[in-house]
């Protein structure tokens, strides 16, 4: 009989942002952090259009990099190819729940805190968008302090269309 594959649920938090953005994601553990990345992108909205990283390490320590290789990836710690290292394989010595931060546009600086809470059998290949809260904001912005200049009137890049509130479930799809 064959093992079973496992999967993750995934909760994702912008940091600096008020009030929060979220998102909460089931996942295959054979996703690559690759995919994981692209995954990323479509559940908060962004248009990956920059570069990104995951950090992760001992206490507030995050020099550990899962990435590819790009010069403007600056690598303290360990190094990990994300096209090559998949979910599981750097979940499955883990304890539950575990946090690693991802780190969107370098020059903006978007972080998401992503706390992998839990784990159970399932062999579905398929990413599920199990919940969130709230627009990400858009590409571009100036970072947290730009959007929150723009949500304020302070800044007139903001468009018409444009509802921080706004999230749909339904019309996000990967």
């Amino acid at each position: 009989m064959a093992k079973s594959e496992m999967r993750y649920t995934v909760k994702i938090l912008l940091y600096e942002i008020e009030p929060i953005i979220w998102r909460t994601l089931s996942v295959p553990g054979s996703m690559t952090f690759a995919r994981f990345h692209v995954t990323l992108q479509k559940a908060m909205g962004w248009e990956n259009k920059e570069l990104h990283e995951f950090r992760h390490g001992k206490g507030k320590n995050l020099t550990d990099v899962i990435a590819t290789p790009h010069d403007d990836i600056v690598i303290g710690g360990k190094f990990a190819d994300e096209r090559d290292l998949t979910l599981h394989k750097f979940l499955c010595m883990k304890r539950l729940p575990t946090r690693m931060l991802y780190r969107y546009d370098f020059t903006e600086d978007w972080v998401h805190e992503l706390t992998i809470v839990s784990k159970e059998e399932n062999d579905s290949k398929e990413v599920i968008l199990l919940d969130g809260a709230r627009a990400c904001p858009p590409e571009d912005c100036g970072g947290a302090y730009g959007y929150k200049d723009a949500l304020e009137g302070d800044i007139e890049w903001m468009d018409d269309d444009y509802d921080p509130e706004a999230f749909d479930l339904k019309k996000v799809k990967f």
